[in-house]
C-alpha cells in the first residue's frame, strides 16, 4: 500500500506538533512495510533539495523560499508552480490514499486534483483553520475566542486588524467576498474527503456544529511518542515548588498569565519556560519584562530533555487562551507521571480532570492561576493526591488504529471508483 502525507511544513525546518506528529506516524508506516511519501512546503533558501529519499521515505518538497501571513493567505488561491510540482508528485509516487495533515499556505487546487485523477484522500482537523483563516479562533482585534464567521463580517474586521491601518476599513466589502470565497473553497474539499478525523471530541463537534458531516468525521487521539526507554522516574520534591511550561511562545498560549501569577506568589517557586526565543521575539521581551529572578527561560529543548524536563517537574502548566484541540503537552505531562494545570477550555479538560490529575482553571485570569499556585506551595501534599496517567493512546496503538481506518477508505474507494 501507497501513502502520501500532505502537510503545510516539516522537521527539521518546522518543529511542532503537528510537524512532529506527520514526521512519526510516516517513519511508523514506512517501518510496517507500507510505500510512503511526504509532500509539504518549504520556506528555506533554494539550496535545499526538492525530491529526495531518506529512511525509505519519499520526500517532495515544494521550495518557496521565505513568505508572509498575508501571501500565505493567498496561496489557497494561487501559488506558482506547486500544482505541477503535486501532479508531478503524485504521477511519480502513485498513492492508493492521500492523509492531509494541514494545507495553510498550499493551494485548494492540490486536493481538486486528487478527485480528477480519483485518489481518495482523508484530513485531519488539527485545527480551525479550515473556517478560521487564524486557526486558533482568536480574533485580532481583542484577543478574544470566537464562534467562527458570522457572515464573514467578523472576519473582515479579523482582516482589517491584522493590517492595522484604519484606512483598510474601506476595503471591508472585498475582505467579504474574500473569505466567503475562501471557505467555500475548503468546505468543498472537506466535502470531498473520504474521511474526517477529528483529535478530540471538541474538535468533532466543533465541526459538526459548523456543517453535518453525516458521520463522516470520527474521533482518534493521535498517539504519544514516547522516546524509548522511558520510565518515569520516582519523583524527588524539591524545598520549592518546580512549575514547567513547555510550548510556543505567543500570546495565544497565555505563558505571560502564567508570568504574572508566579509573581504574586509568596514562597518557595520556580517557574521554567521551554520554547523557542526567537519566533515571537516581541513576546518573549514583555516576558522577561514582568518576570521576576524565580522564571528561567530554557530555550528549545530536544524531545529527550523536555521528558526528562517534565518527568523533574511538579507540575506542568497550560494556560491556553485559545480551544487547544488536542495538546501534546498536557497529554506527555500526564504520561510522565506529572500532573497538569490547565485552562477550562478546548479538548484540555478531556486530558485533565479536575482534581483527579490535575486541575482546571479559568483562562486568562492570572488572580485564580496565582491562588492555585500559591495553595500548592502552601500545601505541597495536595499534589501527592493527585493520580497522573496517561489519557491518550501510544503511538503504535494509534498508529495500529489508523492502519485499519486506511485499509477501509481504500477499500471503499476502489470499489466507487
Amino acid at each position: 500500500m501507497r501513502i502520501l502525507y500532505l502537510v503545510h511544513q516539516y522537521p527539521p525546518e518546522f518543529i511542532g506538533g503537528v510537524e512532529v506528529y506527520t514526521q512519526a506516524i510516516a517513519q511508523a508506516f514506512a517501518r510496517r512495510g507500507w510505500q510512503v511519501a511526504v509532500f509539504c512546503r518549504s520556506y528555506a533558501p533554494e539550496s535545499i533539495p526538492a525530491t529526495n529519499q531518506q529512511d525509505g521515505i519519499s520526500f517532495y518538497r515544494f521550495v518557496t523560499g521565505p513568505s508572509s501571513p498575508t501571501q500565505r493567505f493567498i496561496a489557497t488561491w494561487n501559488l506558482a508552480g506547486s500544482l505541477d510540482f503535486w501532479r508531478k508528485a503524485i504521477a511519480e509516487f502513485r498513492p492508493d490514499l492521500v492523509h492531509v495533515q494541514h494545507l495553510m499556505g498550499l493551494p485548494a487546487g492540490l486536493l481538486k486534483h486528487l478527485h480528477r485523477v480519483r485518489i481518495p484522500y482523508i484530513i485531519t482537523l488539527w485545527d480551525y483553520w479550515w473556517a478560521c483563516a487564524n486557526a486558533n479562533l482568536l480574533t485580532n482585534y481583542d484577543h478574544s475566542i470566537c464562534g467562527g464567521p458570522k457572515a464573514f463580517v467578523n472576519c473582515a474586521h479579523c482582516a482589517v486588524a491584522r493590517i492595522g491601518k484604519q484606512s483598510a476599513w474601506l476595503l471591508s466589502p472585498l475582505f467579504v467576498g474574500l473569505f466567503m470565497d475562501r471557505n467555500r473553497r475548503l468546505g468543498k474539499l472537506l466535502r470531498g474527503a473520504t474521511r474526517l478525523i477529528a483529535p478530540s471530541e471538541f474538535v468533532r463537534r466543533w465541526f459538526n456544529r459548523q456543517a453535518p458531516s453525516d458521520g463522516l468525521l470520527i474521533t482518534i487521539k493521535p498517539g504519544i511518542i514516547m522516546p524509548s526507554q522511558f520510565n518515569p522516574p520516582h519523583k524527588l520534591r524539591a524545598d520549592y515548588l518546580r512549575v514547567l511550561y513547555v510550548g510556543g511562545l505567543a500570546a495565544n498560549k497565555g505563558v505571560h498569565v502564567l508570568v504574572e501569577a508566579v509573581r504574586q506568589v509568596n514562597g518557595p517557586i520556580r517557574l521554567y519556560i521551554a520554547g523557542s526565543l526567537s519566533a515571537h521575539p516581541h513576546y518573549v521581551s514583555q516576558l522577561r519584562h514582568i518576570a521576576d529572578d524565580r522564571v528561567t527561560f530554557l530555550g528549545e529543548l530536544g524531545r529527550q530533555e523536555v521528558w526528562q524536563a517534565m518527568a523533574n517537574a511538579d507540575v506542568v502548566a497550560v494556560p491556553s487562551l485559545w480551544h487547544e484541540t488536542f495538546c501534546f503537552v498536557a497529554h506527555e505531562a500526564l504520561t510522565a507521571n506529572t500532573p497538569v494545570l490547565a485552562s477550562a477550555l478546548g479538548a484540555l479538560p478531556e486530558a485533565v480532570r479536575d482534581g483527579v490529575n490535575g486541575f482546571l482553571l479559568p483562562p486568562g485570569e492570572a488572580k485564580a492561576w496565582r491562588n492555585m499556585l500559591q495553595s500548592l506551595v502552601d500545601h505541597p501534599e495536595a499534589l501527592y493526591n493527585l493520580r497522573p496517567e496517561r489519557a491518550a493512546p501510544t503511538l503504535e496503538e494509534h498508529i495500529s488504529q489508523l492502519e485499519l481506518v486506511y485499509h477501509a477508505e481504500i477499500a471503499r474507494s476502489a470499489k466507487s471508483f
